[in-house]
């Protein structure tokens, strides 16, 4: 009898824990070798766990569509001083990604560009010295 309760718990435990190891994702699928800019606008903002989430519906030679991104962790984005207030559903956007390795829409944001120039995020040392050869803070 034991041994039936002890096979039903363990059996229980896999199914309950089995859809939380496999909503988490490796992070290889995106070139952090390689960054490029994506300028949109708003449709989606969360700043949550276990990664931010963003969706931009950006307008270019493929025509307009929605193309959604994702980024670090709440803490670590709010460490790179993103807020959740700052940007909002309708802002105009401009986001550096490291792109996904398969070239399809989407991608890694490191940091961001509002539409009055403001910039946030894990901004590189290569985009630094671009602001600021362009005398932006």
């Amino acid at each position: 009898m034991k041994n039936i309760a002890l096979a039903l718990a363990i059996s229980s435990l896999a199914l309950v824990s089995a859809p939380v190891a496999f909503a988490h994702h490796s992070a290889a699928m995106f070139d952090f070798g390689k960054t490029t800019q994506v300028t949109g606008v708003i449709r989606q903002f969360e700043l949550i766990n276990p990664h931010m989430r963003l969706a931009l519906e950006v307008t270019d030679a493929k025509g307009t569509r929605l193309i959604r991104f994702e980024g670090h962790s709440l803490n670590n984005m709010y460490r790179a001083g993103w807020r959740k207030d700052m940007v909002k559903v309708g802002d105009k956007l401009t986001v550096v990604i490291a792109p996904k390795r398969d070239g399809s829409d989407g991608g890694y944001v490191t940091s961001g560009i509002t539409a009055d120039g403001k910039r946030f995020g894990m901004v590189s040392s290569a985009e630094q010295a671009k602001a600021l050869a362009e005398g932006k803070p």
